[in-house]
């Protein structure tokens, strides 16, 4: 079998994420929970599946943007429906303004995404939530002209005033109702402050109607045909900007800290991500008290401990390497295969230590990699340095005197602290979380390994 470049390359996009339901990204996915600190999403699954069946639960995933998050849940999400599970997954970046997020905002994307994912579901009137958004509809309608779309008078059936109709039958659904108001105020600051002045004081109120009319029954008639329960996943939440509120709380503090006790009261199994900076946050200790369980952190895949290279986690970035160019071959036939494309087993495992085990990270340096070779193949170390030399210098000029000076503390003492310096080292991807078993360390993306300002 000869290497296919084009599919090779292609398979290498770092912005595509694995569907591991799809039975050709299968083929790519590989399982780094043996050097990554345990069976996390087993973990999740136990809990739900198996402990609380049928009793609500909240969980927080967290772990470093582009570290294979997604497409962990998107396994999880696969688990859990073979378990029998009705399971709702969503980007919440479709639905939300990332830099002007409210608890408002995140409860009304729930219920779209529940209530659409039930559109061969009946389910009783639901007198609240249609007073809820009639009153929503009435406030926008009031800022912004030409939006009615009237309805025909068809008796019996729910009306959410003059929120429009479906193509199909011209029934309206509470889909419809929430799907409407979101893609209004997802681009429209104003209209996004008058959503929430108008439901934030009726947050409480809110949030009852959708437990009470929509995830409650909605379950009940999921368990008549024959589902065990219903899982909301919502992910690229830790997307959300760190920039303040208008009266000065940081944006993800607020979500997740001060309106916490509000995203774990929906009544079905729910998972957030959330910003991986919250965990160094000072505030931390307040956020574990809003939720039942302390957050999962998905850490990097271990390429190094103690200054030596950790050859498990290396042996599986090959793999991750390998399977992208032979995805039809198992794992020893991949290895034989790595001169096909590299001029070295070496300039291979120079690419998954550079990589720091960020599994996004790794994924740009190739395919940048491949972009610049031309003559591929093989790629040769040549160009794999340049395109780090390129990289360090992308990320170095972000990087500022006080910036070096923690670098320099986290290379030697292999731990960070709820500094806010610490936190922009996170989200910058300048320093990385490492697990093994029981054990815990932080430390530089080897991208700066060589950098003079980090040198003894």
């Amino acid at each position: 079998m000869t290497i296919d470049l084009r599919k090779f390359y292609k398979a290498t996009d770092p912005g595509k994420t694995l569907a591991v339901a799809n039975p050709e990204d299968r083929k790519y996915y590989i399982d780094f929970s043996s050097v990554r600190g345990g069976e996390i999403i087993e973990e999740l699954k136990y809990n739900i599946t198996f402990l609380s069946p049928d009793d609500p639960t909240c969980f927080l995933f967290t772990g470093h943007i582009g570290c294979g998050k997604s497409t962990e849940l998107l396994r999880l999400n696969k688990e859990l429906e073979e378990e029998g599970f009705h399971v709702v997954y969503f980007e919440s970046s479709e639905d939300l303004e990332m830099e002007d997020v409210d608890i408002v905002d995140v409860l009304l994307a729930i219920a779209y995404r529940v209530s659409q994912s039930l559109d061969k579901i009946v389910l009783e009137e639901p007198s609240k939530l249609n007073k809820l958004l009639q009153g929503v509809w009435n406030v926008l309608n009031s800022e912004v002209t030409g939006l009615k779309v009237k309805p025909p008078e068809m008796p019996g059936l729910l009306k959410l005033g003059d929120l429009g109709f479906t193509s199909e039958n011209q029934k309206l659904t509470i889909a419809f109702g929430f799907g409407e108001i979101i893609t209004r105020v997802k681009n429209d600051e104003n209209l996004r402050e008058k959503l929430n002045q108008h439901l934030g004081p009726k947050k409480t109120e809110l949030l009852e109607a959708i437990n009470k009319e929509l995830l409650e029954p909605a379950i009940a008639k999921l368990k008549l045909q024959g589902k065990k329960g219903l899982v909301v996943i919502v992910d690229n939440l830790d997307r959300i900007d760190s920039r303040p509120k208008p009266w000065g709380r940081p944006q993800q503090e607020y979500l997740f800290v001060d309106q916490g006790e509000s995203l774990s009261k929906l009544n079905c199994h729910v998972l957030y991500t959330m910003p991986l900076a919250l965990k160094f946050s000072n505030e931390y200790g307040n956020l574990t008290q809003r939720f039942s369980e302390e957050p999962k952190v998905l850490p990097m895949v271990v390429v190094q401990q103690d200054g030596s290279d950790y050859e498990p986690g290396i042996a599986l970035l090959r793999q991750m390497v390998l399977a992208r160019a032979f995805p039809d071959l198992d794992e020893k036939q991949r290895l034989e295969k790595i001169s096909e494309i590299f001029d070295s087993p070496k300039t291979l495992d120079q690419l998954c230590r550079v990589s720091g085990g960020h599994v996004r990270d790794l994924l740009r340096l190739l395919n940048t990699w491949i972009q610049k070779e031309r003559k591929f193949p093989p790629l040769s170390r040549q160009t794999l340095e340049d395109v780090i030399r390129s990289r360090f210098n992308e990320m170095t000029i972000t990087i500022y005197d006080d910036d070096w000076e923690l670098l320099r503390k986290v290379k030697q003492q292999k731990k960070v602290s709820g500094d806010q310096g610490y936190q922009k080292l996170i989200r910058s991807r300048l320093v990385f979380e490492y697990r093994i078993s029981n054990l815990l360390w932080f430390d530089i993306n080897p991208i700066l390994a060589d950098a003079k300002e980090l040198q003894p």
